[in-house]
């Protein structure tokens, strides 16, 4: 079973897409150094976040951010890497932009976009449109899904991934509190998938960029300025025999109802909730 080397990015955030395009590809040079297949970057880091670096999406150079995208998709194929970029997508004018991840491929094509569905109120009010559907893709032989932030929050979304055979949740985000950190290492345990947490520098005294393993343990939290954190995907590591090839297929039929359907009983001390 192959074994596949994830990239955690760090980066300063910045309302720069020149900057943050430059930044990116230095990033994605010294992932691709270190054997990494697949670097990912925080939330709305191309673009600049709205609400911390981007106060009104129309005053943005969107060709610019076209242009370091484009240039980010040419790195790719020429290191032979994935790269999961969290930006804006713009729509068509009146709308607000997406708030997305581009998933552009090792051979530097845009393969799928994830929007992010579930946006914070302010969000969702006064920054970005919605998205609507789900997002999954292949590397190496790996399923990997994508949530953005806030949505963590959302039990739903992470079990709409597990019951699509998602090994690992990309998780780039903007956290405002540390209790993001718990939420995320608890539903790595309770999905019994890899969740990768990628957060910006200016906020790792919250949650740093770290990965949690499917058992819920935190393999590599990064610890120093723009810092990139690696963790290899193997599903022959020993430490993740209970939790993979145990608990996930025992969890995935509960939750459809077919291992307990064949256990149930027709009695009436069950049907009978007063009696003693």
């Amino acid at each position: 079973m192959s074994i596949l080397r994830l990239a955690i990015t760090q980066p300063t955030a910045s309302p720069d897409p020149h900057r943050n395009g430059e930044t990116t590809r230095r990033l994605v040079r010294t992932a691709a150094a270190r054997g990494a297949r697949l670097v990912l970057f925080p939330e709305g880091h191309l673009s600049g976040y709205a609400k911390e670096q981007v106060p009104d999406f129309a005053d943005t150079d969107w060709t610019a951010v076209r242009e370091q995208t484009q240039a980010v998709t040419e790195l790719a194929a020429e290191l032979g890497v994935w790269v999961l970029l969290g930006s804006a997508h713009p729509l068509t004018p009146p709308h607000r932009p997406h708030n997305s991840v581009y998933v552009i491929s090792d051979t530097g094509q845009v393969l799928d976009r994830y929007d992010k569905r579930l946006c914070s109120a302010t969000e969702t009010r006064h920054h970005y449109t919605p998205g609507t559907q789900a997002t999954v893709f292949e590397v190496g032989g790996y399923r990997f899904g994508i949530a953005v932030c806030v949505e963590i929050n959302f039990l739903q979304v992470f079990t709409e991934y597990a019951d699509l055979g998602v090994d690992c949740l990309l998780l780039p985000t903007y956290p405002v509190d540390a209790i993001f950190r718990t939420k995320a290492q608890a539903l790595a345990a309770i999905t019994t998938c890899w969740i990768a947490v990628c957060s910006p520098d200016q906020t790792r005294h919250l949650v740093p960029s770290q990965v949690f393993g499917p058992d819920g343990t935190c393999l590599a939290a990064a610890t120093g300025d723009e810092e990139v954190v690696y963790a290899d995907l193997d599903r022959e590591d020993p430490r993740f025999h209970t939790a993979l090839d145990l608990a996930r297929p025992w969890r995935e039929s509960a939750r459809d109802g077919g291992f307990h359907r064949e256990h149930l009983v027709q009695d009436p001390r069950s049907d009978d909730k007063t009696t003693l």
